[in-house]
């Protein structure tokens, strides 16, 4: 039957085949409409969302909505970063069942001067941080423009800003963006975790040690709120009264912690609790400077023994280091006129963080003022140790006491006398630590009955040898003491990573989820030479234009060749 009706009526069958075909792709259309298959092929993976991301993004109850401000007119390399966000995006959208929405918007669209003022102005009191972004344009020029790389996510009425530029000014245009696009993932789904959990985890600064005070750490505390509920307040040695906390913060004490105070942080650490440390063994009064010196001078706090036994020790030295920041001191010219002079410190070093440790990779140079460094000490193979921070390969050590003066910025620094190369100044410790009064009358110490652990569960604690990075600086005004940006230098405008390493070291410690091993993703960046651009750009315009042409004449020529050939 079928034969005869295709012998009869051949268009009849094509059409019914071309149906058939129809129907099928609809079929099939409609099938991987509704399938999630995605098949990354970089050899990067540059595309593929980690378990725990696809984890977080199916457990979204609500809709969360995104606004990107990376449209309109930009240089070529942030139109790269604009697609990578809009690609990782769509991958958000997917995996979350499109719980996850987004837009882009133009933050200079508006019509006038006023409208745009206004936008920025908007813009930046959410948060988002503003970036004048030099780039080179295709014929060897640069340009100057004012962006917010950045996104504000909004989840049941709460905004949280996301920056993704750094901005890290040892670093080119090019290789700024990658960093960013290597990081997009975790900055945005860090933000979504803490936006979507049911639970926010509590942070506590401890006091009652002289510690930096609530001013000189509200900008750090500015940004740690954004992801945790942030107390202060002291212990009193009081045991169990820092259970209800993820992490404790001890920023810059000044005066020595009592038995009680060390046995309950200890305690806290033998159940699981996590800490961040950031103590100097040597006092410098820095205000002192302004008269032309003051003095370093050993401060023990008698939390000595309770690190060292964890397997860190903070050696009460201040460290000199070549690469370091610049000041400015006011001299008095050859015509009696004051002016400023640019000078280099040696005792604010800029410190080096560490490229293996997802922690601090890709981050800008850390500021320090007057750092101590540390020695890790033990071979308990129950801890592991991690460099975070370090000086650069030219440092020198002074013991206290030791007399500094602002003099000592006219001689610049010859590398030769800085022997010593990259002194630890930060260090993670994870695993099972020992209890420092493991072996001790516990009841001289806290009076009553009280639990007490030998060992601790698996946790992890950062000891950093110098306060001042988690402190900022305070404007005095007529209505009262304004904080000023961590990290920022006052006198270029350049920001350094103090805030990401504090903010990076908290939500480490409190990470359960795996989401901070995202920050180890590395893209290769394949950029053009620019040289060869400049210079070979006629050859490769002419090989591009009329390639493409000469390929298929000769393609065309050669079949034809062949063809007369067969049936000459």
């Amino acid at each position: 039957m079928m034969a005869r009706l295709t012998k009869n009526n051949p268009g009849k069958v094509a059409f019914y085949r071309l149906i058939m075909i129809i129907i099928a792709i609809l079929i099939i259309a409609s099938a991987l409409s509704v399938l999630k298959v995605r098949i990354d092929l970089t050899e990067d993976n540059r595309y593929t969302l980690s378990k725990p991301t696809k984890k977080i993004l199916s457990s979204l109850k609500n809709d969360i909505y995104i606004q990107v401000y990376l449209e309109g007119d930009m240089p070529i390399p942030l139109k790269r970063l604009r697609r990578s966000v809009m690609d990782i995006l769509e991958e958000f959208r997917i995996y979350s069942g499109r719980k996850v929405d987004f837009s882009f918007i133009n933050p200079s669209g508006g019509e006038t001067d006023e409208q745009r003022n206004s936008m920025y102005e908007s813009l930046v009191n959410k948060g988002l941080s503003p970036t004048r972004l030099q780039a080179e344009d295709k014929e060897g020029g640069s340009s100057q423009r004012i962006i917010f790389p950045g996104m504000i996510v909004n989840y049941n009425g709460v905004e949280v800003p996301v920056n993704f530029l750094k901005n890290n000014f040892s670093m080119t245009t090019d290789q700024n963006i990658l960093r960013a696009s290597e990081s997009l993932e975790y900055e945005i789904i860090q933000t979504i975790s803490t936006l979507s959990s049911d639970s926010v985890k509590r942070v506590a600064f401890i006091e009652g040690h002289s510690e930096i005070p609530e001013i000189a750490t509200a900008d750090i505390t500015y940004d740690l709120a954004k992801f945790f509920t942030i107390d202060r307040g002291m212990i009193n040695g009081k045991p169990g009264s820092l259970e209800k906390y993820s992490a404790v913060i001890i920023a810059g004490p000044q005066r020595e912690f009592t038995e009680a105070d060390k046995f309950v942080i200890d305690q806290y650490i033998m159940q699981g609790g996590r800490a961040l440390w950031l103590v100097d063994e040597v006092y410098v009064n820095a205000d002192s400077l302004s008269v032309g010196e003051t003095a370093a001078l050993y401060r023990p706090l008698n939390i000595e023994d309770q690190l060292f036994r964890y397997g860190a020790r903070v050696n009460p030295e201040i460290v000199q280091d070549a690469n370091c920041q610049i000041i400015r001191l006011k001299v008095i010219g050859s015509n009696g006129n004051q002016q400023y002079v640019p000078m280099p410190w040696i005792y604010y070093p800029l410190l080096i963080p560490s490229a293996k440790h997802p922690l601090t990779r890709n981050l800008n140079r850390v500021k320090g003022e007057f750092t101590n460094y540390i020695d890790t000490v033990g071979l308990d193979k129950a801890i592991r140790k991690e460099v975070l921070l370090t000086t650069s390969d030219f440092s020198r050590t002074l013991a206290p006491p030791v007399l500094i003066s602002l003099r000592e910025s006219e001689r610049l620094p010859d590398e030769s006398e800085f022997k010593k190369s990259r002194l630890p100044v930060a260090v993670l410790l994870e695993g099972v630590f020992p209890s420092v009064f493991k072996n001790r009358v516990i009841n001289d110490i806290v009076p009553g009955k009280v639990s007490f652990k030998n060992e601790s569960t698996d946790t992890k604690m950062i000891v950093v040898a110098d306060a001042d990075i988690i402190q900022n600086g305070v404007r005095r005004t007529a209505s009262g003491e304004v904080p000023l940006p961590l990290g920022q230098d006052r006198y270029t405008g350049e920001v350094y990573g103090n805030t990401d390493f504090i903010v990076n070291c908290v939500n480490y410690l409190t990470d359960d989820k795996g989401l901070m091993q995202l920050r180890s993703r590395e893209l290769k960046i394949r950029l053009l030479d620019k040289s060869k651009v400049r210079n070979e750009r006629m050859k490769w315009q002419i090989i591009n234009i009329f390639g493409p042409v000469l390929l298929v004449i000769i393609s065309g020529l050669i079949y034809n060749y062949l063809r007369k050939r067969k049936y000459a």
